[in-house]
C-alpha cells in the first residue's frame, strides 16, 4: 500500500464547493452497477480531481484478518471479522485504511475530514493488529472511485449522487446493507417516493 493523496487538499466547505470530507449517495438512476445503492466517502475533492471511497460493498468472504494474514502481519489481539470493502474500481488491487485519527503515521497520514484520517501503507495494517496503536474506528477498502476535472460536478448536476454528511455509523458499522437506506434517512429521503420517480424517468 502506497500514499497516494497530497495533504493539502482542501477541506469541504459548503461556500467552496469541494466534498471532501462528505459523503456520496448514489440515486437509483444511477445506471451503473458498480455503484448500485453506493455510498461513498470523498476523500480529496478540488478542481482536478476527486477520490472517493465505497463504504457499504463488501469483498464476499474477505475479512480484515484474512487479508492481514495473506501479508504476513501478526496481529497481537484477535481482530473482529470486520469484511474487507471495494473501495472502488480504480487501482482494485490497492489498499486504503480509513480510520479515526487517534491513530496517525507521520508520513503517509493524511487528514480527509473531521477526525478522520486515510493511510495508505503497510504501517497501518500493523496498527490496526495492535493493542496499543490501533485506531479506534476503521475500514479496510480494496482500491478507489475516482473523477476528472469537473466530473463529479457534472455527475451531481445531472442528479446522480445525493449528498450527505458522515458519521461514525455509516463509515464503519458493519450493516453494509442498510447504509444507503440510513444515508438518504439522513437528508430526509423518502425511499419509497424516490423508487417510484425512478421507476416514472
Amino acid at each position: 500500500m502506497t500514499a497516494m493523496l497530497e495533504d493539502s487538499a482542501p477541506a469541504m466547505t459548503h461556500e467552496s464547493g469541494f466534498l471532501t470530507g462528505r459523503m456520496l449517495i448514489a440515486m437509483p438512476t444511477i445506471g451503473d452497477s458498480r455503484f448500485e445503492q453506493a455510498v461513498i466517502f470523498v476523500c480529496a475533492h478540488t478542481a482536478d480531481h476527486a477520490m472517493g471511497l465505497t463504504v457499504n460493498h463488501p469483498v464476499e468472504g474477505l475479512t480484515v484478518p484474512d487479508l492481514l494474514d495473506k501479508l504476513n502481519i501478526k496481529a497481537e489481539i484477535e481482530l473482529p471479522d470486520a469484511l474487507v470493502l471495494i473501495g472502488g474500481p480504480v487501482e482494485s488491487e490497492r489498499g486504503f485504511v480509513l480510520h479515526t485519527d487517534d491513530y496517525v503515521c507521520p508520513t503517509s497520514s493524511i487528514a480527509v475530514g473531521a477526525g478522520l484520517k486515510l493511510t495508505a501503507t503497510r504501517e497501518v495494517l500493523e496498527a490496526m493488529g495492535s493493542q496499543d496503536q490501533r485506531p479506534r474506528r476503521s475500514m479496510l477498502a480494496l482500491g478507489y472511485a475516482g473523477w476528472g476535472a469537473g466530473q463529479l460536478e457534472d455527475e451531481i448536476r445531472e442528479n446522480v449522487w445525493l449528498v450527505c454528511d458522515p458519521d461514525d455509523d455509516l463509515l464503519f458499522s458493519e450493516d453494509h446493507a442498510g447504509k444507503w437506506r440510513r444515508a438518504l434517512g439522513k437528508i430526509g429521503v423518502n425511499l419509497d417516493r424516490l423508487s417510484a420517480q425512478a421507476g416514472r424517468a
